[in-house]
């Protein structure tokens, strides 16, 4: 058996049925989709993503990325992405492992692999060639699963060897910079996680500037170099995926919902939400709705 036959078989016994699980290893999901979904927006929190089978695509601004299990995806910040699963079937489903990558002991190991500064701001989220290295630590993590009176004493040791693989891997550079919260990327991590607590209000891009350390023009290169998209544009991305839960969840309507997420213009709403969401709201929540029954 191939190296991800046996992963994808591993992950077919556990996940049994379509949707995102808790497993019992720590800071790891299991995916499954019998077929191909609509796109959906999510945040991407610091996680690394194995496909076992199938392929799905994430979009962040203008950039979009295809994963498959030739390749692994790092969001390195929280980041709004909207995601597809674009190949699925009942007799093959689309198969994946999310790895948590706010770890202590990720942290901890970055400090014995220490690198060298200065090089380009990575992005927040990258598309990465898998390795044998990678899968096979991946495969010894996930098959744990099998063995459940195993899972306290070598879960930790699994769950090492992984992070050790991707510090030393082609993602090595993004991996280490989620650790260090003195750099570029933490100072641009911290402005991140400030807008998303106050993405409802108005705020000045010099205020957030500050949050991060920097200049304005400095500031704004490198959340651009990072999230693919201007502060103001990641706010609307937020907004708008509060605004298409309030309306889908709740029963808001498009006003309603607007206005609780800092819009004073139900027509300026309307107007984002179609050009984020390819629809009108209204249209864009009910196709949601029928899509998720």
């Amino acid at each position: 058996m191939s190296q991800i036959d046996l992963f994808r078989n591993v992950i077919a016994r556990h996940a049994l049925a379509d949707g995102t699980f808790e497993c019992a290893l720590p800071g790891v999901k299991l995916i499954r989709y019998s077929a191909p979904t609509m796109p959906m927006p999510v945040i991407y929190e610091p996680t690394v993503c194995f496909v076992a089978q199938g392929c799905k695509r994430a979009s962040l601004g203008t950039s979009v990325f295809h994963y498959d299990p030739a390749s692994y995806l790092v969001a390195s910040v929280g980041l709004p992405v909207v995601g597809t699963v674009v190949e699925a079937t009942s007799e093959h489903p689309y198969l994946c492992l999310q790895l948590d990558l706010n770890s202590p002991e990720l942290a901890e190991l970055a400090l014995k692999q220490p690198r060298q500064g200065g090089g380009a701001v990575p992005a927040g989220l990258t598309l990465n060639e898998m390795t044998s290295g990678l899968l096979d630590a991946v495969i010894r993590l996930v098959t744990l699963l099998d063995t459940p009176d195993d899972l306290e004493a070598l879960g930790p040791l699994a769950v090492r060897e992984v992070f050790y693989r991707l510090l030393s891997g082609p993602s090595g550079d993004v991996i280490y910079a989620i650790t260090q919260s003195d750099s570029r990327h933490g100072q641009i991590a911290r402005t991140i996680l400030w807008i998303r607590a106050h993405f409802k209000e108005v705020f000045r891009i010099d205020d957030i500037a500050k949050i991060a350390g920097m200049s304005r023009s400095t500031f704004h290169d490198h959340f651009k170099a990072i999230t693919a998209m201007s502060p103001l544009e990641f706010r609307n991305q937020l907004r708008m995926q509060e605004a298409r839960r309030l309306m889908v969840s709740d029963g808001l309507d498009a006003a309603s919902a607007g206005y609780q997420v800092g819009y004073d213009s139900p027509s300026q709403f309307s107007r984002d939400y179609s050009r984020i969401f390819g629809a009108a709201p209204a249209k864009d929540t009910s196709r949601f709705r029928l899509a998720t029954k």
